[in-house]
């Protein structure tokens, strides 16, 4: 199989570069779907792969199944995760972040987080197709908006997910190389207060002052959330990320709102703070105040599931004499949907590197071939 990956290495970059070029901001219908075209033409090739895009706002989803082959080919698929949109504007690459192939670097929007991760899928499959050894099948599904928290993304995930044996996320992995077995779940609420008009001097009593209302549910929301936290330590963490309302001095401000970040270590943190915030009622008589749930990602806590698919990972990585080690996330992505489901999950396998969402963006092309030495023999033992 070594022989198959390094035969396949300069085709592996050659994709890279393509999809690199092929600039995807998230909400970039025509750009997503741009790159989104360049892998299912590039999965079409893998024997009896069906491919299928659903559509969406943002750009198509892609869902692609290849099926398994020999015994193994009549057992549930894995799935295999990543996205396709990145959070770079068209334009940059010829502006702070070109391509590079410095060596053994690559360096590019996007080439970290995550279009080599999907280089690494792709080419997976397509040595074990190659060299003609059982295997599972295996459905791949990209999103197209994973950047911004996978809105519509999430579902295709979901429905993907059901009667897999496994899930592999292909994003990036932690700094040293190791794996992420777990995830911190991730919500993005909007506290929006209304309240009412009127002059600030010649009837201010006739108003509803809607930026009052805010800061004191910010305060009381700040409150309350650093009691959850010191009663649950490690478990929450909380960012004020924007504050908006009013606009004129002379007018008491019927609208206002802000943006909450929030993260969660455990479920059970996750549905108090989110119920509490649902259930906000306003301080003063004539305003109202709800919180909107922007994007939600569940909690992907430490479990045996992922535990014993780690095992299968290690082994696999033995095989090819690659050390694997994992530990969990602070960040999240599609994989937190699965994980939080109890299904067998892993995240991080994609190249080593560094600078996602940085000018420094770039991964290395000797870890690129060693995950898709790992994943196509994880593919012919799991």
């Amino acid at each position: 199989m070594d022989a198959g990956v390094l035969a396949r290495a300069d085709e592996a970059v050659a994709l890279l570069r393509a999809l690199v070029h092929l600039e995807s901001p998230t909400g970039d219908a025509t750009a997503v779907g741009e790159v989104v075209a360049l892998l299912t033409a590039t999965a079409a090739t893998l024997p009896g792969a069906r491919c299928r895009t659903v559509p969406s706002a943002g750009g198509p989803h892609l869902v692609v199944d290849v099926p398994g082959h020999g015994a193994a080919g009549a057992l549930p698929p894995v799935l295999l995760v990543g996205h396709a949109d990145t959070v770079w504007p068209v334009g940059t690459l010829d502006g702070d972040v070109p391509w590079r192939e410095e060596g053994d670097v690559l360096a590019g929007p996007g080439a970290f987080d995550m279009k080599s991760g999907l280089v690494v899928a792709l080419t997976a499959l397509a040595v074990l197709a190659e060299a003609g050894l059982d295997r599972r099948p295996a459905r791949l599904v990209v999103v197209a908006d994973e950047e911004v928290g996978s809105s519509t993304g999430a579902a295709v995930v979901t429905e993907a997910a059901e009667g897999c044996a496994a899930v592999l996320g292909f994003e990036a992995p932690h700094a040293d190389g190791a794996l992420k077995d777990a995830r911190l779940g991730s919500t993005r609420v909007r506290l929006v207060v209304t309240g009412r008009e009127a002059h600030a001097a010649v009837d201010p009593e006739k108003g509803v002052n809607a930026v009052d209302e805010l800061v004191d549910q910010l305060l009381a929301v700040r409150q309350r959330l650093a009691a959850v936290a010191t009663e649950h330590p490690g478990t929450l963490l909380v960012n004020a990320g924007g504050v908006s309302g009013g606009g004129r001095a002379n007018v008491v401000p019927a609208r206002a709102e802000a943006l909450l970040g929030l993260r969660f270590g455990d479920a059970d943190v996750e549905r108090e703070v989110l119920g509490y915030l649902e259930a906000l009622v306003p301080v003063r008589e004539g305003a109202t105040v709800a919180a909107e749930v922007l994007s939600h990602r569940p909690t992907w806590a430490p479990g045996a599931a992922s535990a014993g698919l780690l095992a299968a990972v290690r082994a696999a990585g033995a095989a090819v004499g690659v050390a694997v080690e994992a530990r969990p996330a602070p960040g999240a992505a599609d994989t937190n949907g699965t994980g939080a489901l109890g299904l067998p999950t892993l995240d991080g396998l994609g190249p080593a590197g560094g600078g996602a969402h940085a000018v420094t963006e770039h991964l290395r092309v000797t870890s690129l071939l060693d995950r898709v030495r790992l994943v196509a023999v994880l593919l012919h033992t799991l």
